[in-house]
């Protein structure tokens, strides 16, 4: 930190000027100017001090250990006042890790009716959904169940939204299914493939739960929403053209998932022999639950049919394959569906192998694409229903919670938005809906699963094939293109990437899209020239405000990036130098006259590395050698103190303002002293 007397030896210039001016004046005009000039010049020297000397800023280890003390103790205790308030304190931990907890005190009966209807009407959607996405993942039955009832009950535990609905979803089983039998085969060996599935589980857990912990949810961020709404886009064009396999009845179907294959695989199919049974039988209820969803929207009082009416599909055409004995015609059925309550994983999941590193990988994918869908559902119902969502804690509850369910023979659970929206229509008030519909789901594994022998497959994949139209959104897609072209080439790479390539594939276009994106923002920054608005002493960008009146001989650029770093120093001392050498042109022969300061305002710099400081130090030297003079305007703390350790407030003199109006406001009085 400078000292006081290097502070007073840097901030000497300006009296000296002074004190030259004055000296080649009257006295008598002296006397009157000082004694003007006098009470303004001390207050900005006040106010350059409070620059100058600000504390100093907490160093990275001090961050760090904020970081985990924040996360560690959510509600601002330390230490001492876990020493005198042992008890208060452990109940403040316990409410902020289970927030159950704190709202359960003041929870009612009559909250208990809506959350009890809520919860059996998404319990009715959940069972057949579960089922079918389990056969999407290329795993049995029963395991899509056995998501919907452990991982519930964890997150109504430990979660802060009211609204979520958790359980297996399509995308996540999409991400599942084409990834993971590239490492084992699920019909060769399924119980390898198993093994694979809750192991990725369990690391997808260990992720999210970390990112929450080393406060690391930015790396979701990565995943923009442009290029999630490709992604989602892509995976449910993908996902509906794998139910071909279910309402065809197709028995051998290829393992990948772009467009090409799948249709090659279906075309080859029409070749053999296949039964039409599946076909009428899956689009007729198909046909069904359509119908409902668009009677549902049109009347909110029936909400209660779009959501019941997958299960009455399942039961219907369950019944009619039974009386009718379908399956000895070639309708394809479940068969049996392996009951009773989760059994344990924990001696299945596999650490060591040769497929490690890649489930790890396959891991890190699923809990990034689980985290965003759930966190952006959250988001969405409690900005409805007027809440905050913890982001931090629920980045916890859904850890958590996989890795409860990677030892109970679930795999990856997260929140499903069409769910989500039954249970808020339902009108649900507390996670208790998610207790009510997991208990349900645990009822139906003990006592009803061998009902499901004769259930179609072909009804499955209708179920799966209704829920697709929620995946897709035309209209944000237009929005997209409308407001940022960059943004609209990360969703549509995304989109193409998934249906022509792999899920691998339009991830890696939609997150290279978006980086390419932040790089180019970051390496090549605008610079902007500053003019004063009438009347007042904000200073904005002359072309976006072209009334601001740009101030004789003064030169104020900005510069429109948070960083100045090795990136981007060398285009932004050039850029301000080429800005210079403009405006010089432009004044010559003019009544401005010849710019005599250069004023950087760095209100928009957040951090400066030394790359950044040499960059400054450079267009100082050439600055001087050009007769001009550079000041800085409202530096930021990180900033300003790299700036003093540096020495470079000494090199400038001292011209270290609080604001811009401040160092214009100096050079018209350097001015005004030299023409008296």
């Amino acid at each position: 930190m400078v000292s006081e007397r290097e502070s007073e030896i840097c901030l000497s210039k300006f009296s000296q000027t002074l004190q030259t001016t004055m000296a080649a004046a009257s006295p008598v005009e002296a006397c009157t100017a000082e004694e003007m000039l006098d009470p303004e010049q001390n207050g900005r020297a006040e106010r350059v001090q409070w620059v100058l000397n600000a504390p100093e800023p907490p160093g990275l280890w001090q961050e760090l250990m904020d970081s985990i003390r924040e996360t560690a103790f959510p509600h601002g205790n330390n230490f001492l006042s876990l020493q005198k308030q042992p008890t208060t304190h452990a109940i403040s931990v316990l409410q902020g890790i289970f927030p159950i907890l704190q709202w359960c005190r003041n929870y009612k009966a009559t909250k208990f009716k809506k959350d009890l209807m809520a919860g059996l009407t998404l319990a009715s959607l959940s069972i057949p959904q579960s089922i079918g996405y389990a056969t999407l993942a290329k795993l049995d039955p029963q395991f899509g169940l056995y998501t919907s009832a452990i991982p519930p009950l964890i997150y109504a535990l430990m979660g802060t939204s009211r609204e979520i609905a958790i359980g297996p979803v399509a995308v996540v089983s999409l991400l599942i299914s084409s990834m993971v039998p590239k490492l084992e085969d699920p019909v060769d060996n399924p119980i390898a493939y198993r093994k694979l599935v809750f192991t990725a589980t369990f690391l997808a857990g260990i992720f999210q739960a970390a990112f929450a912990l080393l406060r690391l949810g930015f790396l979701v961020d990565f995943l923009s929403h442009a290029a999630l709404v490709g992604f989602m886009a892509g995976a449910a064009v993908v996902i509906g053209l794998q139910q071909l396999k279910g309402l065809l009845g197709i028995t051998h179907f290829t393992n990948k998932t772009d467009v090409i294959s799948v249709l090659e695989a279906v075309w080859r199919s029409f070749h053999h022999t296949w039964s039409p049974y599946n076909f009428i039988l899956g689009c007729s209820f198909l046909s069904f639950i359509l119908i409902t969803r668009f009677v549902g929207r049109r009347n909110k009082k029936l909400f209660w049919l779009p959501a019941i009416a997958p299960l009455v599909s399942v039961i219907l055409s369950t019944l009619i394959v039974f009386l009718t004995r379908a399956d000895k015609h070639g309708v394809k059925v479940v068969k049996h569906i392996k009951g009773g309550l989760n059994p344990s994983s924990v001696h299945q999941l596999q650490f060591t192998g040769p497929h490690t590193g890649e489930i790890a990988k396959i891991g890190l994918i699923v809990a990034i694409i689980a985290l965003t869908e759930a966190i952006a559902v959250g988001r969405s119902f409690a900005s409805i229903k007027g809440y905050h969502l913890d982001g931090n804690k629920e980045m916890v509850a859904l850890g958590i919670m996989n890795i409860a369910g990677s030892l109970t023979s679930c795999y990856v659970a997260t929140g499903s938005f069409s769910r989500s929206a039954v249970n808020f229509s339902a009108g649900c008030e507390t996670a208790i809906s998610n207790i009510v519909m997991a208990i349900t789901v645990l009822i139906s594994l003990q006592f009803f699963t061998k009902l499901l022998y004769f259930t179609p497959t072909a009804i499955l994949a209708s179920i799966i094939l209704s829920a697709i139209p929620g995946l897709i959104d035309i209209s944000e897609a237009y929005k997209i293109w409308k407001v940022d072209k960059l943004d609209f080439l990360a969703c549509i790479g995304a989109f193409l990437g998934v249906l022509f390539g792999s899920v691998e594939i339009g991830l890696l276009v939609a997150l290279t899209i978006s980086f390419a994106k932040i790089i180019l923002n970051a390496i090549r920054p605008g610079i902007e020239t500053l003019g004063r608005l009438p009347g007042t002493n904000m200073f904005c960008d002359v072309d976006q405000y072209p009334m601001a009146i740009t101030s004789p001989g003064v030169l104020i650029v900005r510069v429109k990036s948070a960083l100045l770093c090795f990136a981007n120093a060398n285009f932004v001392r050039e850029r301000i130098m080429m800005w210079v050498t403009e405006e010089a042109e432009d004044n010559k022969g003019s009544a401005k006259g010849r710019n005599q300061l250069v004023v950087l305002d760095m209100s928009n710099l957040m951090n400066i590395d030394t790359s950044g400081i040499a960059s400054l130090e450079e267009v100082h030297k050439q600055l001087v050698s050009q007769g001009m003079e550079l000041a800085i305007a409202n530096p930021r703390w990180q900033v300003i103190h790299k700036l003093k350790l540096a020495k470079f407030v000494n090199k400038i003199g001292g011209r270290v303002f609080l604001s811009v109006a401040e160092a214009v406001d100096e050079c018209s009085t350097i001015k005004i002293l030299t023409t008296i």
